[in-house]
């Protein structure tokens, strides 16, 4: 199994920031560079990079489509999203030299239209978030920027896709993103006992390499890095060699 270390750049404003718990009033800027950002990424050893267009997130616009294109152009292979509703925001991300486009609200909301985006560009093309949130006992499904709850849960819909031939899942707990609280490790090991069949991507909460490792050991196939590599709890090299 191919397990992969992907660095993660997300965007408001043309600017590197984080929030917490992808609560836009909690919002950390790092940097107002993010191709440097990229670069050095790429120097240390990351292949792939995954990068959030948290303005389109919430407007439903590829707000930062330019900054993305102007990543892309560089070299690493991209995998991004945030604002991807209809599938000319998905021809725009491949054109801007996107290798694989992530969905979120619209592969909650709107799954027998992304059925057939898988048909049509093949699951290698895309990556399904179906980020998370417990709630009364369920794995719910916050979209719109984790801000609207819809009504279908993980174990309903991860499944479905499953079955419809994707292969990239993207699933972060939001109450552990950017807590630095350590994977959700009960929930990946729950995704890879009910859909084995798709490589997921843990997210949310890395604070140490040893949460790396835990991760691989539960079941993930690649990790999603973004606030302990911008408060440098530890380096790419470091997270690629563990």
């Amino acid at each position: 199994m191919t397990f992969t270390v992907i660095p993660a750049i997300d965007l408001r404003g043309g600017s590197v920031v984080r929030l917490k718990q992808g609560d836009y009033a909690q919002q950390t800027t790092y940097a107002s560079d993010p191709r440097g950002v990229a670069a050095r990424y790429a120097q240390a050893g990351a292949t792939w990079l995954h990068l959030v267009d948290l303005d389109g997130a919430r407007s439903g616009q590829l707000d930062n489509l330019a900054v993305i294109a102007a990543i892309a152009a560089d070299g690493m292979a991209i995998q991004a999203g945030g604002g991807v509703r209809e599938e000319a925001d998905l021809q725009r991300l491949f054109e801007a030299g996107v290798r694989r486009v992530v969905l979120g609200s619209v592969a909650i909301r709107d799954p027998e239209r992304v059925a057939g985006w898988l048909a049509t560009y093949g699951a290698e093309r895309l990556t399904l978030a179906l980020d998370t949130r417990r709630i009364d006992g369920r794995w719910a499904l916050p979209s719109a920027g984790w801000t609207e709850v819809e009504a279908r849960t993980l174990d309903e819909l991860a499944p479905w896709y499953a079955a419809r031939g994707a292969r990239h899942l993207l699933c972060t707990d939001i109450d552990r993103d950017g807590m630095l609280a350590g994977f959700n490790l009960d929930l990946y090991r729950h995704l890879a006992d009910t859909v084995p069949q798709l490589a997921v991507q843990a997210s949310g909460g890395v604070r140490s390499l040893d949460d790396i490792r835990a991760a691989r050991e539960a079941g993930a196939q690649g990790v999603i890095l973004g606030r302990a590599l911008l408060d440098g709890r530890f380096t790419v090299e470091e997270a690629l060699a563990c």
